[in-house]
């Protein structure tokens, strides 16, 4: 994607949380770099970018600016001199939070484009087999997945939920070590970024109580005014309704919370489709972290596996898509019919999902899947001239080892055996 979109454009940026691989990435195509992070150069290229930016530019290309949101300034700057040279592939950028739209000058339309991380999936880790192509799957009605298998236990996915997607994990010497690299980035986080990201100082302690909040509504549509309640009714801490916001916008803009948005077909009336956010991480290990859970832990608590097992299904989802420029929500009506993902493609296609930890709630998830089939194609039937596509893919994502078709069309398919 990185060296299509630099063909393509003056510059890219790569954004996404820390630690998830954007430098590593980037220096891959890049020919020349400036940290802006160099503890030995910091002052200096912050001084330089201030008075004449477009010496930091200088370079062979592609120029790799590293943190370039410690320097606003070199936005404008790159997007003019891309204008200047003419050429495609010239910049890459990177960054580990959003900028405010006021600090720059325009937006980079036709100049920069953009494109996101994560930390890896369990294909990018090398866990799953990659037996089953999500592109397939759209692309070739007749593709056959049965009988291709996981290699992974409930037991391996509940040690790769805990310790995540996090490059850092391929360097650690132990399991044990493994597990270390999610509190550390939580704690990180909440003690540092979250004042970092614009220069306002922010309680550590209440950062952790509200990032703690969310992880115990992991995967639900809990709504902000529950979450705050939760988060003063120890007495630790005062928070109000403004203050909640602000530090949930901060961490929006780390990446670290990437709440799902709901689908809401004409299908029903509005007000029986329910439209608040499903609560999220950029990776499962951060609520692991958060609720201070062990592998061991999870093992007797299956029921809190599954809202985990979740999170880690649909950072999956994006990273195999990305490519073709998806996006991931969820429907969830009054009468309890839900698919817990809806992953649309770009060119209108789309796969209602459910994610199921065991079989035995294999029947349950196809029968949602096939109701809201069924909802859409009966509203199809009154309202033709304004018809819903019927889904393209109807699909239950397991943490078993078999993968298969029902005769309802229903596609059962391990986790453990997905890619691009």
């Amino acid at each position: 994607m990185l060296q299509d979109l630099l063909d393509a454009f003056g510059a890219v940026l790569i954004e996404g949380p820390k630690w998830c691989g954007k430098t590593t990435t980037a220096e891959q195509a890049a020919k020349s770099a400036i940290r802006m992070q160099d503890t030995d150069m910091r002052e200096e290229y912050l001084a330089t970018a201030m008075y004449k930016p477009s010496l930091l530019l200088r370079g062979d290309t592609p120029r790799l600016i590293d943190e370039w949101q410690d320097a606003p300034v070199l936005w404008d700057a790159v997007r003019t001199m891309v204008d200047k040279r003419g050429e495609p592939g010239q910049f890459i950028l990177t960054g580990s939070n959003a900028v405010k739209k006021s600090q720059i000058h325009h937006s980079g339309n036709g100049r920069i484009a953009r494109m996101s991380m994560l930390p890896m999936s369990l294909w990018e880790s090398r866990e799953s087999t990659g037996n089953v192509s999500l592109l397939q799957l759209f692309n070739n009605p007749d593709y056959d997945i049965d009988g291709l298998q996981s290699k992974m236990s409930i037991e391996d996915l509940i040690f790769a939920a805990c310790r995540g997607g996090w490059p850092g994990t391929l360097k650690a010497r132990s399991e044990r070590a493994k597990l270390l690299i999610a509190r550390n980035y939580v704690r990180t986080v909440c003690r540092e970024d979250i004042s970092r990201i614009d220069g306002k100082r922010r309680n550590e302690k209440l950062t952790t109580m509200i990032l703690r909040s969310y992880a115990r509504n992991i995967s639900s549509l809990a709504k902000k005014t529950t979450m705050l309640a939760d988060v003063v009714s120890s007495g630790e801490v005062d928070c109000s309704i403004d203050t909640f916001n602000d530090y949930v916008n901060a961490l929006e803009r780390l990446f670290v919370i990437q709440d799902i948005d709901a689908w809401c077909p004409a299908i029903r009336s509005k007000t029986v489709i329910r439209s608040s956010p499903k609560r999220g991480f950029c990776d499962p290990s951060i609520a692991v972290a958060l609720l201070g859970l062990t592998p061991e832990a999870l093992t007797t608590q299956l029921k809190t596996f599954g809202f985990i097992f979740e999170q880690m299904c649909v950072r999956d989802l994006k990273a195999y898509t990305q490519g073709l420029y998806s996006h991931v929500s969820y429907y969830h009506d009054r009468y309890g019919l839900e698919a817990d993902f809806v992953l649309h493609l770009e060119d209108g296609r789309y796969a209602l999902i459910e994610c199921k930890l065991g079989s035995n709630e294999i029947e349950d998830g196809a029968g949602h899947l096939l109701e809201l089939k069924k909802l859409i194609r009966e509203h199809n039937v009154k309202e033709k001239q304004m018809p819903i596509r019927e889904p393209d893919l109807l699909i239950i994502l397991t943490g078993g080892r078999m993968a298969y078709t029902r005769p309802d069309g229903v596609k059962i398919i391990p986790l453990g055996c997905l890619k691009d």
